[in-house]
């Protein structure tokens, strides 16, 4: 049987990370029911991106953080995260305070 022909006890599903400069997506068939921690782990992904350490990386699907006991569904496309650079709730804060001190220096003296 071709290896890319999901058998009954098998889903197709996709494996993404991404840094500014690159970006991979992995189709991967993975035999039902396994968790999104194992698929990470059976994936090629540190072929691309030999940083990433698959036991304890942040993952999610769609956008979304997941419980380590999420099933698996057919076309789920598991997201790997990295840190961020910057907090953004920092980032906010500090441009909210630019924006403040721009205004009080704009014109009134």
């Amino acid at each position: 049987m071709n290896e890319q022909t999901p058998e009954i006890d098998s889903i197709h599903i996709e494996i993404a990370y991404a840094v500014p400069h690159k970006q991979v997506i992995l189709d991967q068939i993975i035999t039902t029911g396994l968790s999104p921690r194992e698929a990470v782990i059976q994936s090629p992904i540190e072929e691309y991106f030999p940083e990433i350490d698959k036991e304890k990386c942040d993952i999610g699907i769609f956008g979304k953080l997941i419980r380590p006991d999420h099933k698996l569904q057919p076309g789920d496309r598991i997201e790997i995260y990295r840190a961020l650079i910057a907090d953004p709730k920092q980032v906010r804060k500090n441009r909210a305070a630019q924006g403040l001190q721009m205004k009080k220096g704009g014109g009134k003296e």
